[in-house]
């Protein structure tokens, strides 16, 4: 297993003072797996916006400047990884663009995990159609400009096909999708979750290029729908995937710790939940923020209870 002590990860996305979404759900299980983690918050709000109100602030192009600015003044700009989740506006976006430039400049060799976050769509949500989260506007940006620099990328369905024009229906779409994404950039492609399955599961699926090799790795895995909202989900899954990647060296064995993660979190969260709530009762926003603390055992070692099938 590869070390991960001289590991520092930059996160950019958002943030909550109470809850788990965004740098809230990704430091703690990146720094409990080791590795030393520096964040920008995108946004940062009193508490997600499932709830009836949140207020809060929302970072500009200028302020992601003037922070990453401050870090190069004194040096302290030299990181192994980047990880973005999301980012609410064109300019903001732009901006972490050039900084990706700046920082392999520094380190040729940094590992970036984009996580897209644009959207969601039908079966993970409980909504019909897609449903955006950002401004339309960012998509030409994710394209055109950040995943060109990314090395992993981990849209969900709805974002894959946003992402590449391609209608996702059949797992054969997907990994066509998937191809595309692959000629955009990115070495390392996981949809984190998608609909393909029979109406009890979700699918993720995961490709890679070999390195120094034109052959593909291809891996499948089901886990179980369950039929909640949560939010923070899928910036779990891109902060475990980066940590396992990098301390396996190995995508079938990171794609199941960390679908085994993000699931005993989720069950644990979904537990307490209707424990809370009382027997015929709705969960709370409050009731459903993820159990993480609660789960460090299981982020520092995950049991395997669903496998990757090659492809």
């Amino acid at each position: 297993m590869a070390s991960t002590d001289d590991c520092r990860v930059l996160s950019i996305q958002s943030s909550v003072v109470s809850g788990y979404v965004g740098n809230k759900s990704a430091t703690f299980p990146l720094q409990v797996l080791g590795f030393d983690v520096s964040t920008v918050n995108s946004v940062q709000f009193s508490n997600h916006t499932g709830y009836k109100v949140f207020k809060g602030q929302v970072l500009n192009a200028a302020d992601m400047d003037d922070l990453y600015d401050g870090l190069k003044c004194n040096n302290i700009h030299h990181f192994t990884h980047l990880l973005t989740g999301y980012i609410g506006s064109k300019s903001f976006l732009e901006k972490v663009g050039e900084i990706i430039q700046n920082l392999r400049k520094q380190n040729p060799n940094l590992t970036y995990v984009c996580d897209p976050v644009m959207g969601d769509n039908g079966k993970m949500v409980g909504l019909a159609g897609g449903l955006w989260y950002v401004p339309t506007e960012l998509l030409e940006v994710y394209k055109k400009v950040i995943l060109p620099l990314a090395d992993i990328v981990t849209p969900n369905q709805f974002e894959a096909e946003l992402l590449t024009g391609v209608e996702i229906k059949t797992e054969a779409d997907a990994w066509k999708a998937m191809q595309i994404l692959h000629g955009m950039g990115p070495k390392t492609v996981v949809i984190s979750s998608s609909d393909l399955g029979p109406d009890d599961t979700i699918v993720g699926l995961a490709s890679s290029i070999k390195n120094g090799s034109t052959s593909m790795e291809r891996y499948r895995i089901d886990m179980p729908f369950i039929d909640q909202t949560f939010v923070g989900t899928g910036d779990l899954f891109a902060a475990c995937l980066l940590a396992w990647i990098q301390k396996d060296q190995n995508l079938k064995v990171a794609l199941e710790k960390t679908v085994s993660i993000v699931q005993a979190v989720i069950t644990r969260t979904v537990t307490h939940a209707h424990c809370l709530a009382g027997k015929g009762n709705k969960p709370t926003p409050e009731q459903m923020e993820l159990r993480l603390v609660q789960s460090k055992a299981d982020i520092e070692e995950p049991k395997i209870v669903f496998s990757a099938v090659p492809v």
